[in-house]
């Protein structure tokens, strides 16, 4: 989560302020393992509105449809409104095939806790 924001599940996102340019996030839930896991500490740099961000890349986002949730996602691909996103769990669906497009709000750079480092390539890329 990012101190103050809550993240949907597979990687719910705990409220932090969002203006600064950077963001941390700790994530609550299952949709994004084995990639992320629940209690992982995530680095999250800010992106501008309507962005491009590639396919592939691990966000943290809201969904128009349900503005309270803030959630750490994989981008699927650009659609009209913004991403399509997905977690890694198949076996969950809160995220894009219930909630419809996306708005990405920023892209994670690294895994800080507890196992530090870059994130792995997921299955969209």
């Amino acid at each position: 989560m990012i101190d103050g924001d809550s993240a949907g599940d597979g990687a719910h996102v705990a409220p932090q302020r969002l203006d600064s340019p950077w963001a941390m996030a700790r994530v609550s839930g299952p949709s994004m393992s084995p990639t992320v896991r629940h209690g992982d500490r995530l680095l999250v740099r800010r992106v501008a509105t309507g962005s491009h961000v590639a396919a592939g890349s691990v966000v943290l986002a809201r969904f128009p449809t349900r503005p309270e949730l803030l959630v750490v996602k994989r981008v699927r691909r650009e659609v009209p409104g913004g991403h399509w996103v997905e977690g890694d769990n198949a076996f969950v669906e809160d995220d894009s095939r219930a909630f419809g497009p996306a708005v990405v709000v920023g892209r994670v750079v690294a895994r800080l806790w507890p196992r530090p480092g870059r994130l792995p390539d997921g299955p969209f890329t």
